[in-house]
């Protein structure tokens, strides 16, 4: 499966974006779907995941609770990443990642994700 982020840019502190990862290929079956990020100078960190249906099944970072929802369109083969309150920390790299996994398993751990997409860029501004 190939997977394309977008949805990234330049925006102020407060604003909100919403990110998207469309997924080409073998979407027959059945993927968990994560958004992790990397910022200058730091390690990869996981922001989001999902579960194939989605329902009910989310992880979220602390740091993001409450900011982010990540969501599903199977029918589109898309996921989501809406970011609200953005914060100059939130500044990032964003990545989407997808494993195979049969519902509701969530996947949280960057080294269990088979595949990724390119990064799109996220720079919110003080």
């Amino acid at each position: 499966v190939q997977l394309q982020a977008s949805g990234g840019g330049l925006v102020q502190a407060g604003d909100s974006l919403s990110l998207s990862c469309v997924m080409s290929g073998s979407t027959s079956t059945t993927y968990a779907v994560g958004w992790f990020r990397q910022a200058p100078g730091r390690e990869r960190e996981i922001v989001a995941a999902i579960s194939w249906s989605g329902r009910g099944r989310q992880y979220y970072v602390e740091s993001v609770k409450g900011r982010f929802t990540i969501s599903r369109d199977n029918a589109k083969n898309t996921v989501y990443l809406q970011m609200n309150s953005l914060k100059p920390e939130d500044t990032a790299v964003y990545y989407c990642a997808a494993d195979p996994r049969r519902d509701p398993l969530v996947v949280v751990i960057s080294d269990e994700y088979d595949y990724w997409g390119r990064g799109t860029l996220v720079t919110v501004s003080s």
